[in-house]
């Protein structure tokens, strides 16, 4: 990561059009706004970044057994970009990585990808000092023996955690080390605000003179030009009003429905959409709590169980079974006749018009269940609201890919293919780059980035600052006011909004 990056000079007023508000195409629509590009960002919904459910950055890619180290390299690359991207979104605690003795995994063997991580991030910050944003390198990921941990349970609770063995203390205090292999692992994984991010992005768009944005708003038809694309549009919040736009480049940022633009615009392309949810739970319990990440296999009744920490005792939950963050049928994969997969009815009705009420009960005790397995306690958790909940889109046929960002079609679209929200801003350079090519854009660089070689080892252009201008004028008191709004907007406690740190 360049001390020095570039920056990309207009050559050219040109217009770019992105369909959908999530964090991919709001990312995209960030970075081009801030480079000065006009940017249209055309969001059916009535607000930006509704979609599946962001509580993790995923630096490093620690919590998934199966994916490559490459992998996890990229994901830890990415996620220190969107830190510095989306400055007051982060919650700063770390996370708690626990093999149960039910599973067949072994403690140690995460060790080599956990020091190889941290290697790279202390390389990272001795390149740019600004990379510091998941706390100490050294202190990056620190292992503890059952002896540490059974001495831990003999502490008190602290009111405010100052060090790594303070974070252990609630668990010491709540599980029975007889239940867990060791060593216990102890990861910077810090947490991200959905909602934080949300409002953040909202805040610098729509006070951006590059950006207009149209929410409840769909486009209905795509007309390819020599020279760009025709948007026809549909206002659907009670005006239904028709437009056309015209636009130099087309992004499809649609997330699980980038299918549908794909088919629109008449491209083929093979990928897979899985349907999941998280669950919110309130846990009437003592202590400041880290995430913890119980391993287990993935499908299993025994799958992977996540304990996510917001304030005032309200939780996020995962579990990685059918009858809780899976779904069974929620995976499904496009096919010869079109780039859209097609999800099981019943879960596209929850998509499209919310959970029926004994739906998120039944699931959400589910969940409470699956994490009191192991964390006994946690039984007298209650249902604390509505799921988090969507469908994520997976390019290609592999089910296991965490680290993937943009491919492109022509001169003039480019096709958004997060898995994970840390990709987002690597997409967005990428198209950066990609108007570049083209002419659009040159690169006004005081130095050339070493970092041009990627995981491909395909030459990339420059590198650009992750920092925005855009994100940083708001304070993390606007960010948080708006967040807490808009997580009342769309009905969920106010707490999975609110600053940890």
């Amino acid at each position: 990561m360049n001390t020095h990056p570039c920056h990309a000079a207009i050559q050219r007023p040109l217009t770019v059009g992105i369909l959908g508000g999530g964090v991919a195409g709001a990312t995209v629509a960030l970075r081009l706004a801030d480079l000065g590009i006009n940017t249209l960002l055309i969001e059916a919904s009535n607000g930006l970044l509704n979609g599946p459910p962001i509580c993790h950055l995923h630096a490093g890619g620690n919590l998934y057994r199966e994916i490559s180290d490459i992998q996890c390299l990229t994901l830890l690359r990415q996620s220190i970009d969107s830190v510095r991207a989306y400055p007051h979104s982060i919650n700063r605690r770390p996370t708690v990585i626990a093999i149960p003795t039910s599973d067949a995994g072994d403690a140690n063997a995460l060790l080599p990808r956990l020091k190889q991580v941290a290697k790279e991030y202390q390389r990272l910050v001795a390149m740019d000092p600004a990379n510091k944003v998941l706390g100490e390198p050294d202190d990056y990921y620190r292992c503890y023996t059952r002896e540490q941990f059974v001495a831990l349970a003999e502490r008190p609770l602290p009111k405010k955690a100052q060090s790594h063995d303070d974070w252990l203390i609630p668990l010491a205090h709540n599980l029975n080390p007889d239940t867990l292999k060791f060593p216990l692992i102890l990861v910077q994984e810090y947490g991200w605000s959905l909602f934080r991010m949300a409002a953040t992005a909202t805040l610098a768009l729509q006070d951006s003179p590059h950006c207009q944005l149209l929410l409840n708003t769909r486009a209905t038809d795509l007309v390819q030009l020599p020279d760009g694309w025709l948007i026809n549009t549909e206002n659907h919040a009670g005006t239904g009003s028709n437009q056309q736009h015209k636009v130099d480049f087309l992004v499809n940022a649609c997330g699980f429905r980038t299918g549908l633009v794909d088919d629109m615009a008449g491209y083929r392309r093979q990928r897979l959409v899985e349907y999941k949810a998280a669950y919110v739970a309130h846990w009437q319990t003592e202590g400041i709590w880290p995430e913890v990440i119980f391993h287990g296999e993935r499908g299993t009744p025994k799958g992977m169980a996540q304990l996510t920490p917001y304030p005032n005792g309200v939780f996020q939950l995962h579990g990685m079974t059918d009858s809780i963050t899976l779904f069974k049928n929620g995976l499904v994969a496009s096919n010869a006749l079109s780039a859209q997969p097609q999800l099981p009815k019943s879960y596209q009705t929850q998509i499209d018009q919310g959970w029926q009420s004994e739906d998120v009960t039944a699931r959400t005790q589910g969940a409470i269940d699956h994490m009191a397995r192991i964390l006994p306690a946690f039984a007298s958790a209650t249902v604390g609201g509505k799921p988090l909940f969507g469908a994520q889109q997976i390019p290609g046929s592999d089910p296991s890919l965490r680290a993937a960002d943009v491919s492109f079609e022509g001169a003039h679209y480019a096709r958004v293919e997060i898995v994970k929200a840390s990709s987002a801003l690597t997409a967005a350079d990428r198209i950066v780059a990609k108007l570049a090519d083209l002419g659009w854009l040159k690169w006004d660089c005081l130095e050339q980035s070493v970092e041009g070689l990627v995981m491909s080892n395909e030459l990339q252009n420059p590198r650009l600052s992750p920092q925005l201008a855009i994100t940083s004028q708001h304070s993390a008191t606007q960010v948080e006011a708006l967040a807490i709004k808009l997580a009342h907007e769309r009905g969920y406690p106010s707490a999975l909004a609110l600053n940890m740190n």
